[in-house]
Order: structure tokens, then sequence, then C-alpha cells
């Protein structure tokens, strides 16, 4: 094994805590500075990791950082990643890619011409979750793919998120938040999208804050809370999409992957495990034993993927992947606010599959 790919963390926020657990336990992976913000909690968070504390300046030019993960809200993706790209670092970031198409363009423009590698979040389709799914349908146990729906309703992240006024914020919404978790899988499972259409709606001006000190404080809603669409796949297949921050509950699947020969039901893409479900024309439902995959995925595991993959060969959380996501998620609002088709005018390449059960060692 070669040496640990060197990270530095700009922003260590609420989804921070994940990340810094995944790398303090794989061997691939060490910790060695940290900004944020707010310099305290910076200053904390090195002194429980034994990293540096750094200023967002001298992270992203420090020559002993080899990764910027880039964990900053949506807005500010795209300074962070340009800056560490102009400094000659591989950037890692948090989804979406950036906050415009403009602005998650600029990015790989940049690293292209600057020879570093974007990698980009979500990295939960390569658990064993949508990996086994994706076997099953490699290896053709549904027959030819025709039909997928994916479903993500909640109330709103305002009922438990401390501060949650990014969410309702342009690069925000249920599209933009959990869309790159739902999209990602089913580019993963069926390739990559060439059109789409949709509508959307947002139910209230203000939403309230439900926990931590600012409870009780409005903040306002400048997004499309309700979106839904289908996605025209390369392949023709036909995905509906649902993602909403104005409804309580649903008992719909996650995912489900319909084909002429049968149906999957795909555990939720937020997560990198779950049940894998088939049910065959003739036969009933059935549980699918875990057959690829990382097992004990978690959040950053793209990284060690990223730290295990040549530099002449593309990793499977890369940034060409996250920019068709976003390409698909904008296209769907372009499209819902046009009231027609609109093609979506990237491609990407389908992620090399993690096609047997393996193990990053931590």
């Amino acid at each position: 094994m070669g040496q640990p790919l060197r990270i530095g963390i700009v922003g260590v926020g609420a989804i921070s805590g994940a990340y810094l657990t995944t790398i303090e336990r794989l061997e691939a992976l060490r910790l060695v500075a940290v900004a944020d913000l707010d310099a305290a909690r910076a200053a904390a968070v090195a002194a429980a990791y034994g990293a540096r504390a750094l200023t967002v300046a001298e992270l992203v030019t420090d020559p002993g950082v080899d990764v910027v993960l880039n964990l900053t809200v949506p807005a500010a993706h795209a300074e962070i990643a340009l800056a560490a790209i102009a400094a000659g670092k591989d950037v890692y970031g948090e989804k979406p890619l950036a906050a415009t198409m403009d602005e998650a363009r600029a990015i790989l423009d940049a690293a292209r011409e600057a020879g570093v590698r974007v990698g980009c979040a979500p990295d939960t389709v390569l658990g064993t979750g949508v990996q086994t799914a994706r076997k099953a349908v490699d290896d053709g146990l549904i027959g030819t793919p025709v039909a997928a729906t994916a479903t993500m309703v909640t109330p709103g992240h305002e009922r438990w998120h401390p501060n949650p006024d990014f969410y309702y914020q342009p690069g925000g919404g249920p599209l933009l938040d959990m869309g790159p978790y739902y999209v990602t899988a089913l580019v993963t499972l069926l390739g990559p999208v060439e059109s789409v259409v949709g509508a959307a709606s947002h139910s209230r001006a203000t939403r309230t804050i439900g926990s931590g000190p600012r409870a009780g404080e409005r903040v306002p809603v400048d997004v499309e809370t309700h979106v839904t669409g289908v996605l025209r796949h390369e392949s023709g297949v036909l995905s509906t999409l649902v993602m909403s921050f104005d409804t309580v509950a649903s008992r719909a699947s996650r995912i489900e992957v319909h084909g002429q020969k049968g149906s999957l039901v795909v555990p939720d893409p937020n997560g990198f495990d779950g049940a894998v479900e088939l049910h065959l024309l003739d036969g009933d439902w059935q549980t699918l034993p875990a057959s690829a995959g990382y097992r004990d995925g978690a959040r950053g595991f793209g990284l060690a993927d990223l730290a295990a993959t040549p530099p002449a060969t593309t990793a499977r959380a890369n940034g060409a992947l996250a920019y068709h996501v976003l390409d698909v998620m904008t296209s769907l609002l372009t499209a819902a606010e046009k009231g027609t088709a609109v093609a979506v005018a990237s491609t990407c390449e389908r992620p090399a599959a993690v096609a047997s059960l393996q193990h990053i060692e931590g």
C-alpha cells in the first residue's frame, strides 16, 4: 500500500462528522488540516483529530495537502474548488458539484487545464445496496429495463437542522439537496439522461426552525420545494422522480427499477447498504444477497476510491458524473418553469461498477 491521501477539509459543519469518522478509520486517508469560517470550531476539530487548524487560503495552498475536501454550503462550492484547483490540488466536494451549471463547468475546465482531479459526492452508490441492484440489472435478472421510479418526500429539514437556511436558498431545495443521491443512483443503474419534463411548486413563503438556539425563527423560501419529473435515459428507459419538502410521508419504495422479466426494489440511495428485492414475472418477492459494492461503506469512501484509482483512470465518484447529474436536475427545473421538455446538454460515462463485494482496509 502507498502513502495515504492527505486530506484538508474546508467546512466542518454538520456533515463533516461522518467524513471525519471515515477518514480516521481508513488507512488510505489521513486528515492533516481543517479550515472553517468559525475559527474556534476548526480549532476544536483539529485538536480532536490531530490535524492543523488553518485559514482557507492557507489550507488550499498548503504543500502537505493532497486533496481539498470541500464541505461548504452549495453557494461556496465553486469558490473553494476553484481556489484549490488554482493551487494545484485535487478536489472532492459535497453534492451538488456547484450551485449553477456555469460554476460547475468552470470547475471542470479549470481542473482539466491544471491536470488535477475532481471528485464529488454522493458516494453512497458505491455501497452494497445500489451496487447489488446494478449487478442484478447488468446480469439481466429483470430483462431489458423499461422504467424506474424514485421518491423522496419529507416535511422539510428545518424540523431537525438548527441552521436550515441554505436548504431554501438557490442551490438548495429538495431536488438539488436530495436529488443527487437519487439521480446518481439512476445514472449508475441505467446510464445517462438525454431529456426531461417536469413540474414544480412551493407551498410556503417561510419555514420555521424546529430545533437548536434559533428554534422558532423563520427563514425565507426562495426555491421550489416540490418537484416531479420524468427523465428519459439515453437507453430509452423512463424514470419518474418525485422530490419534496412539502409532504409528510410515503410508502413508496425509494427506487424501483422495472424490466420486461422482473422488478427490483432498490434501497435508500442516501445510505450505503440495505436490502435489494427482486420480483420475477412468474415468481414472488425475494431478497437478493449482497453481491457487489464496498462493504461497511460510509461517507468518504469516494475519497478512498479516488486514492485507489490510478491517475490515468477515472474514479467512480467523479466530476463528470456530478456535472451530468447537476445538468439533469437544473434542466428539470427549467422544464418545470417553461412547461416543456428540455434536452440535457451533457452526458457522461456510466461509472465503473464495484462488481464484487470489496472491503477497504481500515
